[in-house]
Order: C-alpha cells, then sequence, then structure tokens
C-alpha cells in the first residue's frame, strides 16, 4: 500500500503532457511578440536614419544658400570682385537647390547589400560547384560595358566560348558557365559619369577604376592600384570593402575591376583574389595578354 501510494505520488508530481504544451505554446506566443517588437524597432530604427540623414542633407543646402546668398549681397555691395561674388552666389544657390531636392529618400545598410550579395554569391558557387568546373574566373569583353561576361570553364584549358550568351556552353573546347558579372551594370553606371570610354592604357584605366570604387561607389575605403603593363598584370590593394569577403565568387568590388579591364583593354581578364597580410586588406589581381 505504502509503495502505490508512493508512486502515485510521484505520478502526480510529473508535469502532464497539457502543461508542457501550454508552457510551449506560451513559449511561442512570447517568441512571436519578441520578433515583432524586434521588426518594429527595427524600422522604426530604419526611420529615424534616413530621417537624420535627410536632416544632415538640408541643413547643408541651407548653409549653401546662406553662402550663395551672402556673395550675391556683397557682389552688389562692392564693385571690386563682382564677378567672383556673383558666381560663387551663383554655385552657391544652385547647389543649395540641388543639394535639397535630390536628397536621398531610401538609405539602404550595407548589411543588407552584404546579405544579398553572400546569398547570391553562394547560390552561383553551389552551382560551379555542382558543375565540376574550374575555379578560374574569366572576364569576357563585349561591345559595351554591360556586355562584358564572365566565364567560368570546365577545363584550365578551354577556350573563350566565341558566342558568350550562356549560360551554360557546351561545344567542344569552350564548355563552361557564363554569366552575367555584378560588376557589369555597376562599370555601365559608371562610364555614363566619365567624358569618354574608359582609357585603353593599364595603368590609367587602373587608376580610373580605383577612384570609381571608392569616390563614386562607396565600395571600399581605399584602392591602391599596381599595374605592370608589360607582364599583363594589375592588382589592386582593397581596404574596408563593403559587402562582406571579396573572395567570394563574383563579388562586387573584384567584379567591377575585372570587368572594368576587361572593357578597356578589350581582351580577356583572368581574377584571382586573396587577402593581405593586414586583415581589413584584399589583393585584387587581373592578368590579361600583354600586346
Amino acid at each position: 500500500m505504502t509503495r502505490n501510494t508512493a508512486d502515485t505520488e510521484r505520478t502526480d508530481s510529473r508535469p502532464s503532457r497539457s502543461d508542457d504544451a501550454a508552457r510551449a505554446s506560451s513559449a511561442r506566443t512570447e517568441a512571436a511578440a519578441r520578433a515583432e517588437r524586434l521588426a518594429e524597432e527595427n524600422a522604426r530604427l530604419r526611420t529615424e536614419y534616413a530621417r537624420a540623414m535627410r536632416g544632415t542633407y538640408r541643413r547643408t543646402a541651407r548653409w549653401l544658400a546662406v553662402v550663395g546668398a551672402v556673395a550675391v549681397l556683397g557682389g552688389g555691395l562692392f564693385h571690386h570682385g563682382r564677378s567672383v561674388l556673383f558666381a560663387l552666389g551663383a554655385t552657391g544657390l544652385f547647389g543649395a537647390i540641388l543639394t535639397y531636392y535630390l536628397t536621398p529618400g531610401r538609405f539602404v545598410a550595407a548589411t543588407v547589400g552584404d546579405c544579398v550579395s553572400a546569398a547570391a554569391a553562394a547560390n552561383a558557387q553551389a552551382l560551379v560547384d555542382d558543375l565540376a568546373l574550374e575555379d578560374d574566373r574569366r572576364y569576357l569583353p563585349g561591345t559595351d560595358p554591360s556586355s562584358v561576361r564572365l566565364f567560368v570553364p570546365q577545363r584550365a584549358d578551354s577556350d573563350p566560348p566565341a558566342d558568350a550568351t550562356g549560360p551554360l556552353v557546351t561545344r567542344p573546347g569552350e564548355r563552361g558557365l557564363v554569366l552575367e558579372p555584378t560588376g557589369g551594370r555597376l562599370l555601365a553606371a559608371f562610364e555614363r559619369t566619365l567624358d569618354g570610354p574608359l582609357p585603353t592604357d593599364p595603368t590609367a584605366a587602373a587608376t580610373r577604376l580605383a577612384d570609381g570604387l571608392v569616390e563614386q561607389f562607396e565600395l571600399a575605403t581605399e584602392a591602391d592600384p599596381a599595374v605592370d603593363p608589360d607582364d599583363g598584370r594589375a592588382t589592386v590593394a582593397v581596404r574596408s570593402a563593403a559587402f562582406g569577403d571579396v573572395d567570394r565568387f563574383d563579388h562586387p568590388v573584384a567584379s567591377f575591376l575585372a570587368a572594368g579591364f576587361a572593357d578597356a583593354l578589350d581582351r580577356p581578364v583572368e581574377l584571382e583574389v586573396e587577402s593581405g597580410e593586414d586583415r581589413p586588406e584584399w589583393l585584387i589581381t587581373c592578368r590579361w595578354e600583354p600586346a
């Protein structure tokens, strides 16, 4: 009788399945509520960040307007240097108008671009691995910057495809994968800001591309090119690159440089990426057949 009573007490002290289900349901509800609060907080922070950036642009616009107005007023009061003051005032007022009305309305965090870029690179790399292709990355020139293509050969001695429409090339001697590089459209947008096409001189082209990488797209804080035209090689040391590790498949930073050299030199370019001794630095090497 004593043993049965003890067994009953032990059984009664165990949590019932209904209690476990209730606790699990409560935990799920709490987790969902926490996720909702985090989503709301993230949305609030993005809104605040965008508002702060718009405020910064508009304060800049107001100060430009003040400088322009003062310069115009000075031009009306002082005869000497009137033309210079009027020109300065017009520049300030025009810059204020542009800054105020062209203020970006949406700001995307670098982490968002990093997530998208990482997913695209992982998918492409998985496709390359599944097709048992080489590690070579060859950027093929086209008729314009947007038609540059990335060719991943099946064999190291494969020739560049005569028809790079892709994505799968099955002709003997040319088998591989042909893709639109991430740097192709960046390159097309960059060349539209230039007063002409990229220079055909490798050193001049490297300087332009490095400036575009840092100054226009802000994909890196520093980009220092070292070019050896006789050897057909250019190495660009990049620091603090956006969108994660540059040795990912067709990373935008490396892709922009390789596509740029392919377009400027009008010849295939092989890409190699390795990390430098200083961890924030990446060494991006582009090779081509010298003229």
